[in-house]
């Protein structure tokens, strides 16, 4: 599907300049003013100067305290908050101790980062917004949408926190989990204490009933929701978090099409495993449909193109992240993928927008690529930039100070209580918005020198994803996933691809090494001068076992109790026991 012009200011003019600046003011003194009193405010170190400056000026006036924080917040990092998150942990943990830490009151959740290797998760307090700002928040299948949603989610966490409160009498519990599913409680009241009190619930406009997204085993969980999607065929839209997840979803229904037919004909709930006193509910909700049964079992399993608007005619767009990992199910180029393929033609394809566990940083840009595009926001705080080209001046740049074209680091200051925090990601500015002036942006790549060291060139995660991809399309076939590892078996070392196929390998195969290396020599000069100094060679591939990535996820769910959204195969694995463990699914090298 085409994707609309767009109508993007290649620089601004002065009016809309001033209008952006006042609107960046007044939005960053809604979230400073306030956690200014905050516990981390009063007491790290980091705003000491901050502190001094606001103590010797016009606390009072709007303009010296903007002109201070501008002056005196430093660039932060994760470090200075983990001795104050830290106190949320301690048994037992006293209301006193954790009221007021980073913004006013008592976290509602705290969010934790994907877990892409064996370290413990980074862990980010989310305090409860005003209405409308809440109102405004994005999360995982409840964005409004007409028609019927397919969207599965689950209530897991990753850990509950115990708040004993002032009165000495009282208690609160606060979830740890994913950002997603805690916007989703915030938003709902889904309090933990009352989730078996919801087990009838079933919530408009979604294909799954609320007892589904309390089963904690994974296979089950996918099971379940592919039942329900599929007894349902006014579904008009697919949401999961990451397009390679979906893969994996259908991927159970591929391997389990029988018995989700029979279960849809006679209106039962199949023999899965861990569901316990969640079947009696989900019985209630399921009722025989043999003339359903029966289209299904003309249609046939996710083989053909096009099957997904065949199963769901309504079915207009796909909503997941299709960048990174997820860039081999949903290419730019649509033909013959997995997603795009069962998706068809017809079927537009969007992101969910730009945002990490610690801030929501931008939203899909409709005027433009609906997956690559997203306009700067300050929904949940305000987004200032590094030039990644004028590292060693650190200079924070405000919006208006960026330029189309160039590559900058974002830097976040929070409702929730983080000073200019950075983000570690690249992005480019393709321009800015006609309407308020906000920055239209596209993501590039994770900031990261690890890669640089290990495999002595600096390919960025982008292009290195970009040439496995374009050599799926021109030699290896369909393919469901990959990652890297730093191959060693040799001297030099090289970038050691570990991919997964969707189908059968094209004949002509043995290219895809050729592939890979010319794209990589053509996207980065640092590669380019670092093989013609004989320090690395052409890249190398091995074909993993089928279903490897989709046994890594429910593995990694199961031992760590989270939900599938929070694991994240990394494009490049540097922990030695994951890469042992892909390392020992592999069935061939091309």
């Amino acid at each position: 599907m085409s994707h609309c012009q767009t109508d993007l200011l290649d620089s601004l003019s002065a009016e809309l300049s001033q209008q952006l600046k006042d609107h960046t003011d007044k939005v960053l003194l809604e979230i400073i003013r306030p956690n200014f009193a905050s516990q981390f405010a009063q007491g790290a170190p980091e705003l000491a100067g901050f502190r001094k400056a606001i103590a010797q000026s016009d606390s009072k006036d709007d303009v010296d305290f903007l002109r201070s924080f501008r002056e005196f917040i430093p660039i932060t990092n994760y470090e200075p908050y983990r001795p104050f998150i830290a106190k949320f942990l301690a048994i037992p943990c006293m209301e006193a101790d954790v009221k007021n830490m980073f913004a006013p009151g008592l976290p509602y959740f705290l969010a934790m980062t994907s877990m892409t290797t064996r370290n413990a998760p980074k862990l980010f307090p989310k305090y409860r917004p005003p209405p409308h700002l809440l109102q405004q928040l994005s999360y995982q299948g409840f964005c409004p949408s007409e028609g019927v949603t397919l969207a599965p989610f689950s209530l897991r966490h990753w850990q509950v926190l115990r708040i004993d409160c002032e009165d000495g009498q009282s208690s609160r519990e606060v979830a740890v989990c994913s950002m997603s599913i805690g916007i989703l409680r915030m938003a709902m009241n889904w309090d933990i204490e009352h989730d078996k009190d919801r087990l009838d619930l079933w919530v408009p406009g979604k294909t799954d009933p609320y007892a589904i997204s309390l089963v904690k085993n994974y296979r089950t969980l996918f099971i379940l929701n592919a039942l329900f999607a599929l007894a349902d065929r006014r579904v008009s839209t697919i949401r999961f978090l990451f397009a390679n997840v979906f893969v994996i979803f259908l991927q159970y229904v591929e391997d389990e099409w029988r018995l989700l037919v029979e279960c849809i004909e006679k209106g039962i709930i199949p023999d899965v495993e861990d569901l316990g006193d969640l079947r009696a509910p989900l019985e209630r909700h399921l009722t025989p449909n043999p003339v359903r049964a029966a289209e299904l079992r003309e249609i046939g399993p996710p083989v053909i193109q096009g099957w997904a608007v065949r199963v769901w005619p309504d079915l207009q767009q796909f909503v997941g992240i299709t960048g990174g990992q997820a860039a081999v199910s949903a290419p730019k180029a649509r033909q013959g993928w997995k997603v795009t393929h069962l998706l068809g033609p017809s079927v537009a394809i969007k992101s969910h927008g730009y945002g990490t566990a610690e801030c929501g940083l931008a939203r899909v840009y409709h005027r433009g690529n609906p997956n690559t595009d997203f306009k700067v926001a300050f929904r949940d705080g305000v987004v200032e930039f590094l030039d990644v080209r004028d590292e060693p001046s650190g200079r924070v740049l405000s919006a208006w100070e960026l330029v189309t074209g160039g590559n900058y680091e974002p830097v976040v200051t929070t409702y929730n209580g983080l000073w200019r925090y950075r983000i570690a990601d690249v992005i480019t500015v393709k321009g800015f918005a006609p309407d308020d002036g906000l920055p239209v942006i596209n993501y590039l790549h994770r900031r990261d020198d690890s890669l640089g060291a290990a495999f002595g060139a600096s390919c960025t995660e982008s292009q290195l994803t970009n040439a496995i991809v374009s050599a799926a399309q021109q030699s290896i076939g369909q393919i469901v996933a990959f990652t890297i590892v730093l191959d060693d078996r040799d001297k030099p070392v090289t970038y050691g691809y570990l991919v997964e196929l969707a189908g059968e390998l094209r004949q002509d195969a043995r290219m895809a090494t050729k592939h890979i290396f010319e794209s990589l020599i053509s996207a980065s000069d640092d590669y380019r001068l670092v093989v013609w100094q004989g320090k690395s060679r052409r890249p190398t591939i091995r074909i993993m076992d089928k279903g490897t990535f989709a046994e890594y996820h429910r593995q990694k769910c199961e031992q760590t109790n989270i939900m599938v959204g929070q694991v994240k195969v990394p494009i490049v694995i540097f922990d030695p026991a994951m890469k042992e463990w892909f390392l020992e699914r592999v069935i061939m090298e091309l």
